[in-house]
């Protein structure tokens, strides 16, 4: 299998199917296509178009079969492996799951917009509006009800790591990345994510990339810069 993704730096839908792949130890191949100056730029779509109508990423190649988008992909990965545990095998526990899945994948649009993902540096805390406020209060509800309900087996949200967990990466991400304040569930569960071994692979290869997309580094102070060695008004190679 062939996973097309974009910079590991930003691309927050690129590392939900990823990290699944990675931290089930199924074999495939990354095919890295760098952001173009703006997200609209013509070049990088056309150049993600020979693995996706659909022109963005993430998409998977088996063989003749093209699958795009992130849930769509999880989901085909699950169905190509059902010896593993990708969604939690209770019911009870799996029908959350995956509602929870869809709610990442269609809801929390304050949030994405107000604080991108990005891994290269660390902001200060800061009001952020009310709407942002909302989505993490909900967020974090999600993550303490699924902890009381399901996670007694383990650090994630159903116990062990699960198709879940991968959705909510890069939500973890941005929590650290704009100092948001947590509850100690969620806190924990921030910890747990990014202590795995796919993320830390992840956020290692997104530290040494030399791309800067410019629509994702906002204006603002910065309490940590992980990448010293760059400029963040270096233009976009």
């Amino acid at each position: 299998m062939k996973l097309i993704i974009a910079n590991k730096t930003y691309s927050s839908w690129s590392l939900r199917p990823w990290l699944v792949l990675k931290q089930f130890g199924i074999p495939f191949e990354e095919v890295l296509i760098p952001f173009g100056p703006t997200m609209d730029d013509p070049g990088w779509k056309r150049a993600v178009a020979d693995y996706t109508p659909a022109r963005k990423v993430p998409s998977l190649v088996d063989g003749a079969i093209a699958v795009w988008d992130s849930l769509a992909i999880i989901e085909y990965i699950a169905e190509t492996h059902p010896e593993l545990p990708i969604w939690p095998r209770d019911k009870a526990a799996r029908a959350l799951a995956r509602s929870i899945c869809a709610e990442m994948h269609s809801s929390f649009t304050a949030l994405r917009g107000a604080c991108p993902m990005n891994l290269a540096w660390v902001h200060p805390a800061r009001d952020r509006g009310e709407a942002v406020a909302a989505d993490i209060a909900r967020i974090t509800e999600i993550w303490r009800d699924a902890r009381q309900r399901f996670g007694a087996g383990g650090d994630f949200l159903f116990g062990d790591f699960s198709a879940a967990d991968a959705m909510f990466a890069p939500v973890a991400t941005r929590f650290t990345t704009y100092s948001i304040a947590l509850d100690p569930v969620s806190a924990a569960y921030v910890e747990a994510v990014q202590s795995t071994a796919g993320f830390k692979a992840w956020r290692e290869a997104a530290l040494a990339e030399p791309w800067i997309v410019s629509v994702d580094e906002l204006d603002e102070p910065v309490l940590t810069d992980f990448r010293p060695n760059l400029s963040r008004s270096r233009a976009q190679t």
